[in-house]
């Protein structure tokens, strides 16, 4: 269902599934604030291609890692736009290392963006989106899987979904719902940078479609919550991962 004079913004929003999900919701007719923290010339590049369809969007750099960066992200959304309607807390980082042979450093900046960032940015919607709003936040299918080596991002998405649960029903009283997308393996630069074609084909054989899924597969799933058709889900957390667990 097309949307009406929304805004979303979008963390993350330059690049892999960051980057579907601002093309998508711009196909669906939000405004969108395309958020990037050093990767300007992409984000400029999304906002060009969604212009070039007929959208509207604007690039924010902001650093979702730092206190100041989600309160900047809405102050230039409500200055181009109005209103915020929906949120979608896509950025994250991962640092892979057995918990015995993770550093402090590498504790702290996943902690700091993946869920630091995440509460800051479900501490200012709460704040300032329009009743009837959407949050989308994003945990990881690793949450459940117990995988070796990731130890520290899979807990800082468990507790992405726990604020999800909590704020849901904080909110639930003005008609936003909050949810989270867990997804498993997708085929972006990132995920496949360093692997071989061996290990990208066995990752691939974990679920039963026998394929990675594509920045487009979840940016599908975020734009059916973030609008109308989604208004009866809230407080879930979303496994799109082909059905791998």
């Amino acid at each position: 269902m097309p949307y009406v004079s929304r805004t979303a913004i979008v963390t993350g929003g330059s690049k892999g599934i960051g980057a579907a999900i601002s093309r998508r919701l711009a196909a669906e007719g939000c405004a969108v604030v395309v958020n990037y923290a050093h990767g300007r010339a992409a984000a400029e590049e999304v906002v060009r291609d969604i212009e070039a369809a007929g959208g509207r969007a604007i690039a924010a750099g902001a650093d979702i890692g730092a206190l100041s960066g989600i309160p900047a992200l809405f102050d230039a959304a409500e200055q181009a736009f109005g209103t915020v309607d929906v949120l979608v807390n896509n950025a994250g980082i991962m640092a892979l290392a057995p918990i015995a042979g993770c550093d402090d450093d590498a504790f702290a900046q996943q902690v700091a963006i993946n869920l630091g960032g995440v509460f800051r940015g479900m501490r200012e919607a709460a704040r300032r989106l329009a009743d009837g709003g959407r949050i989308v936040s994003f945990s990881s299918s690793v949450v459940g899987l117990y995988q070796p080596g990731y130890g520290v991002y899979a807990a800082t998405k468990a507790g992405v979904e726990a604020m999800t649960h909590v704020l849901a029903r904080e909110l639930g009283g003005r008609g936003i719902t909050v949810n989270a997308v867990a997804p498993g393996p997708v085929a972006t630069d990132l995920f496949l940078d360093g692997k071989s074609d061996d290990q990208v084909a066995a990752i691939a054989r974990m679920n039963p479609f026998g394929r990675l899924g594509t920045p487009e597969d979840i940016a599908r799933v975020v734009a059916f919550l973030a609008g109308a058709d989604g208004g009866w889900i809230s407080g879930q957390v979303i496994r799109a991962n082909g059905g791998a667990i």
